[in-house]
């Protein structure tokens, strides 16, 4: 009887000690434990982050001989907060941030950056690139990229191998091409989204809901370097913002002879028009949709323009654009 009492008691304080759930509350649903586990990631990415920017303040200001109070001073930070801010437990803002730069004499992004991990060379390199024309930055990447790719590695490509990645805006016409190319070429076609949806499960639509912009983006990452390991040939169609995510884009550039199928945005708007996309049935929508497209390729048009090679799809058919295609790749593989 005493023992009932004592596993009766034991269950009661473990009652009381759970955290607290409404009646009336919904069941936690399988979708509610990704947003669960984000906000925890989140929130240790947060700490982590604040540890970060701390030990660099710390490491500015001892590199420059400062006393804690000569930076206090200089920032216009009260002591008693900027202690915080090097423990990394001060809840630090941009505005803070900016002063602390400004009274360390560094770039703002030299507190945020993880220079650290790349050594001394690193941050001299930085600073050495940053005093170079736009010309002669274009000339500095195309060099280091020729000469990583003569210092091998498993994502540079083999003498005779031909990875070929098209990359644009959505309605670029990289799904049709893609495959009418590989077929003709005797290479494999792979659609990087569809290779995305396999690794997670799920439809990208569930994916971006899930897991958010940077859980796809994690996800695009690790899929390119997949195909990467897997074809030493292949046709690649990348999804359309590939080309904002900085290291994956490098990546594709490194590892693939990348073709930007561009268009005018009327045409791009025409062809996702024609494949009845319920998001943009109402005309509001449709002039949202076509906001949006000027928009987006106006932020990318730069980054798209470091492919190899651009082809103007514009005014042709999808005939007329796949023997240029095929007449830019017969010349690619015989160089």
């Amino acid at each position: 009887m005493a023992t009932t009492r004592s596993k009766a008691a034991d269950k009661a304080r473990k009652s009381a000690a759970a955290p607290a759930r409404p009646d009336n509350a919904a069941p936690e649903t399988k979708a509610d434990k990704p947003q669960r586990e984000n906000r925890q990631d989140s929130d240790e990415s947060t700490t982590a982050l604040s540890m970060r920017l701390g030990q660099r303040v710390r490491s500015a200001r001892a590199a420059r001989a400062m006393t804690m109070k000569q930076l206090a001073d200089e920032s216009g930070i009260s002591l008693p907060y900027l202690s915080r801010v090097e423990k990394g437990d001060g809840n630090i803002s941009i505005a803070v941030l900016y002063r602390l730069a400004t009274a360390l004499s560094l770039p703002l992004e030299n507190l945020l950056s993880d220079n650290e991990r790349y050594g001394a060379d690193y941050a001299l390199i930085v600073e050495l690139l940053k005093r170079q024309s736009h010309e002669q930055l274009s000339e500095i990447r195309q060099w280091l990229a020729d000469y990583t790719a003569r210092h091998g590695g498993p994502e540079a490509q083999a003498p005779g191998s031909l990875r070929i990645a098209l990359i644009g805006l959505r309605g670029a016409g990289k799904s049709t091409l893609g495959p009418l190319l590989a077929r003709q070429f005797g290479m494999p076609f792979v659609e990087l989204n569809r290779e995305i949806e396999k690794e997670a499960g799920v439809n990208l639509k569930e994916i971006f809901w899930l897991y958010g912009q940077a859980g796809y983006r994690r996800l695009e990452r690790r899929c390119l370097e997949r195909v990467i390991a897997t074809y030493p040939q292949v046709v690649l169609a990348t999804g359309g913002g590939i080309v904002a995510e900085a290291a994956t884009y490098e990546l594709l550039l490194h590892s693939f002879y990348n073709v930007w199928l561009k268009a005018a945005p009327d045409e791009h708007f025409a062809r996702v028009m024609a494949q009845h996309d319920a998001r943009i049935a109402s005309p509001q929508l449709q002039k949202e949709a076509m906001e949006n497209i000027h928009y987006t390729l106006d932020a990318r048009a730069d980054l798209y323009a470091l492919a190899h090679a651009t082809l103007e799809t514009s005014g042709k058919t999808v005939q007329q654009t796949l023997q240029e295609m095929a007449q830019l790749f017969t010349r690619r593989k015989a160089a």
